[in-house]
C-alpha cells in the first residue's frame, strides 16, 4: 500500500471518527432532554459502534491508528518506519478538525468554535493516563495474541471507558485538540488540552513498556489461526 494512501486513509478515518464523537454528542444532547447520563450512553454507543466499523475499514490500509499515542507506540515497536510518524500525527490531527468541521456542518453550527467545557483537574488527567493506558494495552495485547477480535476489543474498551473514567476517555490527542474546537457536549476548554494530552502521552509510554514485555514478539510461525499459544513466548532452552 503506496504511504500517500495510508495517510489518506489516517486522515479520513479520523475525521469520520471525530465526525462519529462530535455530531452523536450533539444529537444525544438534544434528544436526552437535559439527562446527562442517557447523553453520554448514547455518545458511547455510537462512538463504540463507529470505532468498530472505521477500524476494520481502514486497519489493513493504515493500521487504523487515527491517535498519535497509537502512532508513537507502534514506532516505538518498530512496526513502522520513525520517518512516518510525523506525517502520521499531521495526517491524524487535520483529519480530526475536519470531522468536527463536518459534524458541525450536519447541525448547522458554526464550522469551529472554542469549547467553554471545564475538563481540568488531577482525577480527570488521571482518568486519561488510565484511559491511555488501558487502549494500548488492549491493542498490543489483542494484536500479539488474537489479532482478529482488535477492531472490537477497541470499541468495547472504549465504550467502556466513557463510563468508568471521570473524563469520559478521550485518550488521543489528535481528538483532544479536535474536541477544543466544538462547544457541545463533547467539548474541552482549549486550556484544558495540554494536561489532557500530557496524561495521554505518560499513559500510552507506560502502556508500551508494560504490555511489550508481557507480549514479547512472537517468533516466525508461532501464529496459527489468529492465535498465538502462550508457550509460542517463551524463551529458547
Amino acid at each position: 500500500m503506496t504511504f500517500a494512501r495510508r495517510l489518506v486513509s489516517e486522515a479520513l478515518g479520523t475525521a469520520l471518527l471525530l465526525a462519529v464523537v462530535v455530531g452523536s454528542g450533539i444529537m444525544a444532547e438534544r434528544l436526552a432532554g437535559g439527562n446527562v447520563a442517557l447523553a453520554l450512553l448514547a455518545n458511547a454507543v455510537a462512538t463504540g459502534a463507529g470505532l468498530v466499523a472505521l477500524i476494520l475499514m481502514f486497519g489493513t490500509i493504515s493500521g487504523a491508528h487515527f491517535n498519535p499515542a497509537v502512532t508513537l507506540s507502534e514506532a516505538w515497536q518498530r512496526n513502522m518506519p520513525a520517518r512516518e510518524v510525523l506525517p502520521y500525527i499531521v495526517a491524524q490531527i487535520t483529519g480530526a478538525f475536519a470531522g468536527v468541521a463536518a459534524a458541525h456542518g450536519m447541525f448547522e453550527l458554526p464550522l469551529l468554535f472554542a469549547s467553554t467545557h471545564v475538563r481540568t483537574g488531577g482525577a480527570q488527567w488521571w482518568s486519561e493516563f488510565v484511559a491511555t493506558f488501558g487502549l494500548i494495552a488492549v491493542i498490543i495485547g489483542c494484536s500479539r495474541s488474537r489479532p482478529a477480535v482488535t477492531p472490537f476489543a477497541v470499541a468495547a474498551y472504549i465504550t467502556a471507558a466513557y463510563w468508568f473514567t471521570s473524563s469520559t476517555s478521550f485518550a488521543n490527542p489528535a481528538v483532544t485538540l479536535a474536541r477544543a474546537a466544538t462547544d457541545t457536549f463533547a467539548g474541552i476548554r482549549p486550556a484544558d488540552a495540554p494536561g489532557f494530552i500530557a496524561a495521554q502521552l505518560l499513559g500510552a509510554t507506560a502502556a508500551t513498556l508494560v504490555f511489550c514485555w508481557l507480549y514479547p514478539p512472537a517468533p516466525a510461525g508461532a501464529t496459527v489461526a489468529g492465535t498465538i499459544a502462550p508457550s509460542d513466548f517463551e524463551p529458547a532452552p
